[in-house]
Parts: C-alpha cells; structure tokens; sequence
C-alpha cells in the first residue's frame, strides 16, 4: 500500500513548565558543558535518525544472525527465510520486514561486552558508544544516570544540528526507560549540558494514539488564553526564577523556557504530535500497539524536521511478565521462543516493516536513518538458569555479540556486514563495537566534528573511540 501523510495542545503546570520539559534525572544539575561551535565537513545526507531501541536485550540469535546448523541447544527451533536481498536471510517470523530487507544493512559482529553483562551498562555502551567505566561494577543497578557521563549520540547530534523551528532537536517516545529509581544511563545529555536532553514524551498502552510532554499540561486556573497573554506568562517565569535562584539549573533555565513557550504557542507542534489525524489505514498498516503509533509518531516527527527521534521499546508487563520472566519486553529469560513467536516478533515485524515502507514510499528513506539496536543480545545457549534452566527455555543475558539493523540515510540497503562464529557467541569476520556504529551514525548525519569545551573552557572529543564503518555507505 501507499501511505499518505497528514501533524490539544499540551500545556504546562504553572510553576513546572519552565523547570521540567520532560528532562530527565540526570539533567537537572548540570549545565556545566558547553558544546563547541560546529564546523560540519561535508554534505550529510540524512536529516534526521530514528533509533529504535529494543529495551530488554532483543535475541540475535533468533532475529537477525540465525544459526540452523548449530547444536540444538544454541540454534532453537526457528528457521531462516528468503527476503527481497539477494543471500540476506531473516527469522521466518519477521515475513513483513523480509520484503523490505532491500533497504536494510545487517550487522551481525558488534561486540558489545560490558564489565557487569548487565542492562545499565549496555544501555550506555550502545547509547553513547563508550565503554562503561568501573562505577558500574560497583553499583550495580544503583548506578543512575551522572551528571559527568558521556553524552547520549541523540544529544550530540541535537547539539550540533541548527535549532529545529518549533520543535526540539531530540525526542524520545514513549517512555523514559526504566522506572525510577532505576533510570537507565546512556539516554541524556549529561555533560554538555541539561539543554541538550530530548524531550520525553509519554504513551499510553491503553491509548496507543494518545502522546504526551508529562510537563506540558494546564493546571489549576491556567488556561490556554492566559498562556497567549504575555503578561500572565511573564509572570509565571518570575515565580519560577525565584524557586531556582541558589539552584544550579537556574544557569539554563531560559533555554527550558524558550523551548517550552515555543511549544506551547505552535500549532505546527501541536499537530506533530497528534497521530489521530492520520488516516485508518495507516495506523492499521503499523499496528495500533503504542510501539506502533510511537513509529508513526516517529515519521510525523521526521517530517517536522526533527533531527534526532528515539522510540523506547515499551514493555507490556501486563501481558508478558509472568509468561517471559521479564518487565515485559525483549528480557526473555523464560519462554524465549513463545514470547518471540507470539508477541514481540509479531508486533515489531509490524511496525518496523511499516515505517520502512512508508518511508520510502514517501521518498523520505535517503534523508532519514533508521537504526534498530538494544542493550545486548541473549544468550546463544538455551536455559537461563535462574528461570527452570533448559525446561525453562530462556536465554540469559549476552552483551558479548549483538546485531544492529540500518536503514536509509545513505545505506546501502541489502547487505550483511560482519559475521559472528558458528553459535553466535563471538563476532566473527568484521568485528565492530558500539562506537563504530555512534560514529557511523554521526557520518550519516553530517557530524564529523565532535569537539566540546568543558567548564573550565578546555577542548575535549566526544567520541575518540571507534571508526565509520565504511562500506555500510
């Protein structure tokens, strides 16, 4: 099918509007970096990233990287099909998106090894290219976000890219993983600064259609005529100024209040947001799941010019908790293979498969990059022990190789890059990490300068680590 196009207005809390904007923990105190001025070397061919990050640590083995000749006990029970790629193949139960496997580039050999093997630390690694450091063997699940972490790749780019016109550089939909106080790493600005944090804004599984800002909503007496008056408006910014005077984010406090009016009084932010405009049919083709409108979302915002949109999984501990071991999504440490067959793969095949078609058939596939990646891959031998062990049928967790898929912004779509070894343990012909894929990223985008200043003015890089990986291009 041809997919067609078509963008309540959020409001504010009186006092939090200007304090919060959907930033998260780790930004509120930070403020201290300032990202160098930009020299952008040469044409970038994309203008915006969609990552799509499967929050949970999704199975290579299963999906992407498929081993029919390994021992039972590594390969499971899925089999390998043809797609529209000449040689690529992919699991039977993505059919959708192996008719447009002509688009994609598969890489199969990142090692992603962190020191804990855990979700904190793989989050990071793969959100910001950079090796966790030893806090997180130290703290474990307590390691929140720092305010001196390396910076999220979508804050990066947010920073270096010039101001979207009504919307900010960065959005993330539709949750900020994971629930506190267990915040995940990786996902903020943190040293370059709290102005560079995406917009979080929230879905509701019971109202797949329905997005919102959690700090852009009218309270108590404030209606939207009052927030058209610039008077009243003025004066909710003193008060606010005044509760932050001895607070180190009062440094970027007008940077949140001219992102946050500038939302308030468009309409062509107002109309981004609302995926119920889009017809029917659309919404069928991408399933109306939350993950599913978060992708159509995710288009809309792509069409607005916004340069950086992550779609955060989101889990359904309703449905899958109990049955897969897990929060909910891709954490199947029991019954990897029903949870896979019967709910995850169905749902992402869907919605993944769609908005690579509408994309290109709207011709926005060249300007648009799309990555899929998690926090780690699972374990190539079947039986978690801490879920029934083999009768249990989990795969434990495995940082040690994963597999990454991209799309557009000038890949070239039907390829494998990378392989890994005969169980999908180890990467294999190609070895890559997590930082050639940041910096593969940021080459699609433009970004070949990655310098900042610290607050004591000094020149740093933003990624030393890692190499553009070439031949994906």
């Amino acid at each position: 099918m041809k997919f067609q196009s078509l963008m309540n207005p959020s409001a504010v809390s009186r006092r939090t509007f200007l304090v919060a904007s959907g930033y998260g923990l780790a930004g509120t105190a930070l403020g201290q970096g300032a990202v160098a001025a930009q020299k952008t070397v040469g044409k970038s061919k994309a203008k915006t990233t969609i990552l799509f990050f499967l929050c949970g640590g999704a199975s290579h083995i299963d999906m992407w990287d498929l081993k029919p000749k390994a021992p039972i006990e590594y390969r499971g029970p899925f089999d390998p099909i043809a797609t529209s790629a000449p040689g690529m193949q992919l699991c039977e139960h993505l059919p959708l998106l192996a008719k447009q496997a002509h688009h994609l580039a598969v890489v199969n050999s990142i090692g992603a090894t962190v020191n804990t093997n855990d979700h904190h630390a793989g989050y990071y690694y793969n959100l910001t290219g950079h090796v966790p450091d030893q806090s997180f063997i130290r703290l474990g699940n307590n390691r929140t976000p720092f305010p001196g972490d390396w910076p999220f790749m979508g804050s990066v780019i947010a920073s270096k890219r010039k101001n979207n016109a009504v919307l900010p550089n960065a959005i993330t939909l539709p949750h900020k993983p994971s629930k506190a106080p267990y915040t995940r790493p990786g996902q903020f600005a943190a040293r370059i600064g709290v102005e560079h944090d995406p917009l979080y804004v929230n879905g509701d599984l019971a109202k797949p259609t329905h997005f919102q800002a959690p700090s852009l909503f009218l309270e108590g007496d404030i209606t939207p005529g009052r927030l058209s008056d610039r008077y009243s408006l003025l004066r909710e910014i003193d008060d606010a100024r005044r509760l932050l005077d001895n607070d180190l984010k009062g440094k970027t406090l007008h940077k949140h209040q001219k992102r946050a009016i500038s939302l308030l009084m468009s309409s062509g932010a107002t109309k981004a947001f609302d995926v119920a405009q889009e017809p029917a049919a659309v919404r069928e083709r991408y399933g109306e799941s939350i993950n599913g409108m978060s992708l159509l979302l995710a288009r809309r915002l792509a069409e607005a010019s916004v340069p950086f949109i992550t779609v955060f999984w989101k889990e359904d501990d309703r449905k899958l908790a109990k049955k897969c071991a897990s929060a909910g999504g891709w954490d199947t440490h029991s019954n990897n293979f029903n949870c896979l067959k019967e709910n995850l793969m169905p749902e992402f095949d869907q919605c993944f498969s769609a908005l690579v078609e509408d994309l290109a058939d709207r011709g926005m596939l060249d300007e648009t990059l799309l990555l899929v990646t998690s926090e780690m891959g699972r374990k190539p031998k079947i039986g978690d022990p801490r879920s029934g062990g083999i009768y249990g049928a989990g795969r434990d967790h495995w940082t040690h190789c994963l597999s990454d898929v991209m799309a557009g912004g000038g890949i070239r779509g039907g390829q494998t890059y990378g392989t890994s070894d005969a169980r999908a343990e180890y990467p294999a012909e190609n070895p890559v990490t997590p930082a050639d894929i940041t910096k593969s990223v940021y080459h699609a985008m433009g970004i070949h300068n990655l310098e900042a200043i610290d607050a004591l003015g000094r020149p740093y890089n933003l990624l030393d680590e890692g190499s553009v990986i070439s031949k994906l291009f």
